[in-house]
């Protein structure tokens, strides 16, 4: 599903943000990466939505070599990963249906696809009831459902999660962690980056080490022991 082969990217400043990172992620896993500030984690994550390119090595993603990448065909791989990051990205203008639905009308979809789906992922995340509500009348758990709603619309295969707790209290925390394993339960691949050991301890699930831009630990079972 997703593959770094012997992947290096140095940034103008002269730090090397990773250095010879080989990852592979099947079908249907669900893995953490952690590490601390400067370990190359958001790096990863900008590589993987060729937001940068890597300066050595490969990368492919559901079979599609995305390591040169045409600036034209960046748009259909982000509707093949879906992505939240930590501060929501929603519009404050438009309500929770018009937020998810914007997703698909940048593609170009039709009314009556948009008025089919969007209430479909709503209902997956448990926002059916709250529809035309707008951001700032949500709580921050609510409006990280509402960022998940909109990274699924297009039923992306890889779901790519940026430290989607880093704003949320300890019960939110636990509901989008829930939210994100049922998603995983459906077949897709999520990839969670994040410095929270509470959470990467409890999921025992994969867990990705990054230390210096380099893979220092990678465990089929693991926990955040830095």
């Amino acid at each position: 599903m997703i593959h770094l082969d012997n992947v290096s990217k140095k940034f103008q400043e002269g730090a090397d943000a990773l250095k010879e990172v080989s990852i592979n992620i099947e079908p249907g896993e669900f893995v953490s990466i952690v590490g601390q500030s400067g370990s190359g984690k958001t790096t990863v994550v900008r590589l993987l939505i060729s937001e940068i390119r890597p300066d050595v090595g490969k990368i492919v993603i559901g079979g599609w070599d995305i390591t040169d990448i045409k600036k034209h065909h960046v748009p259909l791989l982000r509707r093949q990963i879906g992505v939240v990051f930590q501060d929501f990205k929603l519009l404050p203008k438009k309500t929770v249906f018009e937020n998810v639905a914007f997703a698909l009308q940048v593609s170009g979809a039709t009314r009556g696809r948009i008025e089919s789906v969007v209430p479909q992922v709503l209902n997956i995340v448990d926002l059916s009831n709250k529809s035309n509500r707008y951001p700032q009348e949500l709580s921050g758990g609510e409006r990280q459902r509402v960022a998940i709603a909109r990274s699924l619309i297009h039923r992306p295969k890889v779901l790519l999660a940026d430290e989607p707790t880093g704003n949320l209290d300890a019960l939110n925390t636990k509901d989008i962690i829930d939210l994100l394993l049922k998603i995983n339960e459906f077949g897709t691949t999520v990839v969670m980056v994040t410095h929270n050991k509470e959470i990467v301890n409890s999921l025992k699930r994969r867990v990705i080490t990054l230390e210096d831009g380099r893979v220092t630990q990678d465990h089929k079972v693991g926990k955040y022991i830095i």
